[in-house]
């Protein structure tokens, strides 16, 4: 068969070709199936992506703003006073999509800033809680972008394949599959033919001396 290796002479190759050619059409819905759910998962992450986004710029528009209030009121040294250096912990939620794994949602799992002292001005405790506040808004939106990343590159390599199947797979296989149907009907009709003719010609076989 043109463009294609591999098949079976006769009708064996028939059904070859018809078996993988139900099991493209199978993978090609199964497909098409995964672009329909994640389509919609995309465009909801992209929105809620931006709203993240926005609630960190405004986070750390607040936190800024702390800040200098505090370096106003105690100057950089009551600063670096109440600046205590410790890990930050991050729990990462996640789920799954049609195989795919991506994050749902993070957190910061740290003891919350009202539980630790703090020295200094008035400013330094309101500005400890909103760069707290700043860093939760920014560990959520970079889950997100992370998520988004993940579903964009699935919905890239989904539809590389399904194009694959397409415009190479499927009119291979369907090409494949009628140019061996017609060769074996012609075969079938030729076979029929040399039957006729030599029923045909057995009488006068027969009838000769």
């Amino acid at each position: 068969m043109p463009g294609m290796s591999g098949v079976p002479p006769g009708r064996a190759g028939r059904n070859w070709l018809r078996r993988r050619l139900a099991t493209a059409e199978r993978g090609r819905e199964q497909l098409d199936r995964k672009l329909r759910v994640l389509f919609p998962e995309q465009r909801r992450l992209s929105l809620l992506l931006a709203r993240h986004r926005a609630e960190w710029t405004s986070a750390c528009a607040a936190a800024d703003t702390w800040l200098l209030r505090a370096a106003l009121l105690g100057g950089q040294d009551a600063i670096r006073g109440a600046s205590t250096v410790r890990p930050i912990g991050v729990e990462v939620q996640w789920t799954t999509a049609m195989g795919l794994s991506y994050p749902e949602d993070a957190r910061l799992t740290d003891p919350p800033e009202d539980t630790l002292p703090l020295i200094g001005n008035a400013a330094i405790t309101p500005a400890a809680a909103a760069y707290r506040r700043a860093l939760a808004a920014g560990v959520r939106t970079a889950a997100v972008e992370e998520a988004v990343r993940r579903v964009d590159a699935e919905i890239a390599l989904t539809r590389r394949r399904l194009r694959a199947l397409d415009i190479r797979w499927l009119p291979r296989l369907h090409e494949a599959l009628s140019g061996l149907e017609l060769s074996l009907e012609q075969t079938e009709q030729e076979d029929v033919m040399r039957l006729r003719r030599a029923a045909a010609a057995l009488p006068l076989r027969r009838s000769s001396p």
